[in-house]
């Protein structure tokens, strides 16, 4: 059996809808309309050991909401779960102890307190013998390159080192799941692919299953061989990203600089010019015809440099979406 098994899972929230105003407001108190709506709709899907999965969509698809019912925060509407055998809303002891749920924008550090009071109470709170936490901590400390900065308060660390804390609080009981939710949100590009190298080698060294979300494309890139896209709460693709991207980009980018000058007109038949400089431009060319667009650029012109580049995940995710509303 896979470890994680989602069977036709939905959540639909229940809200009132009230007009502005005292009169409405006093209306409101003896009748008010309700609305529903479904935050994630009849969503199956299965996760093996050892995979990192990108959870993507836009702002409201319903990827944090599927997160938080699969590590038991959210009771669903309907349909079936099963994380590591268990049932994840009957949030048993066995269970909680197996996973760790991280929250780019919500921290679980205790704001005023060095990083290392919150990895101690963690330690008594998973009953972590003294011999493996501490192999453990130091183990995961070294891998973020954060031992010297334990003992200060979270509230003076900067928000890399604070990301990189809440990482080993989460994984400091050894956790066989991690739900990944915008990790890498707000931090500058350093400290991304910190964060990034870090969950790299840390998947591959202790096989540990990740979920992630995150509206940075190049975390998924960097990470994910599988994507699961949702949208208004629906799934909409379920696969490889190489396959994703072959499935619906038939083009590749082309930027080349040049030691002499060129027109725009060189280029007219080669592809379309999304950016031209008289010694740069950015050419999209057909996929299937890429080597040989590129032959031409270097028989026919001075090329001071060519780089042959796929398209950004976002123009793919778009074009998803763009094909689910055309086809209801």
């Amino acid at each position: 059996m896979s470890l994680i098994e989602v069977n036709n899972l939905s959540k639909t929230y229940e809200y009132y809808k009230k007009q502005p105003g005292l009169w409405n407001s006093v209306k409101s108190l003896f009748h008010r309309e309700k609305l529903f709506t479904e935050a994630v709709k009849d969503v199956s899907f299965s996760i093996e050991e050892g995979e990192i999965v990108g959870f993507l969509g836009p702002n409201g698809a319903g990827k944090t909401t599927t997160l938080k019912m699969l590590s038991g925060i959210l009771y669903p509407t309907s349909g079936e779960a099963s994380v590591l055998g268990f049932t994840p809303w009957k949030r048993q002891k066995e269970f909680q102890t197996q996973f760790a749920l991280v929250m780019g924008q919500k921290n679980q550090l205790w704001w005023d307190l060095p990083a290392m009071e919150s990895f101690l109470l963690n330690k008594e709170i998973y009953e972590i013998p003294d011999a493996e936490f501490k192999q453990t901590l130091e183990e995961l400390s070294d891998l973020l390159d954060i031992s010297d900065i334990l003992d200060i308060p979270v509230r003076k660390l900067s928000l890399g080192q604070r990301m990189k804390a809440e990482l080993i609080a989460a994984l400091i009981h050894s956790p066989k799941i991690l739900f990944l939710d915008e990790p890498t949100i707000g931090l500058d590009v350093v400290s991304q692919n910190n964060i990034r190298e870090f969950l790299r080698r840390y998947n591959k060294e202790k096989k540990t299953t990740i979920i992630l979300t995150s509206h940075y494309m190049d975390d998924v890139e960097a990470l994910c061989e599988r994507v699961i896209i949702i949208n208004h709460g629906s799934l909409m693709y379920d696969g490889g990203l190489r396959t994703l991207v072959e499935k619906y980009i038939d083009t590749k980018q082309l930027e080349v600089t040049f030691t002499e000058d060129v027109s725009e007109s060189d280029f007219s038949q080669l592809g379309t010019l999304k950016e031209y400089g008289a010694r740069r431009i950015v050419l999209h060319a057909p996929r299937k015809n890429i080597k040989e667009t590129a032959s031409t650029i270097l028989t026919k012109f001075a090329v001071d440099d060519i780089l042959i580049n796929e398209p950004e995940i976002e123009e793919i995710i778009r074009k998803v979406f763009q094909e689910a509303k055309q086809a209801r």
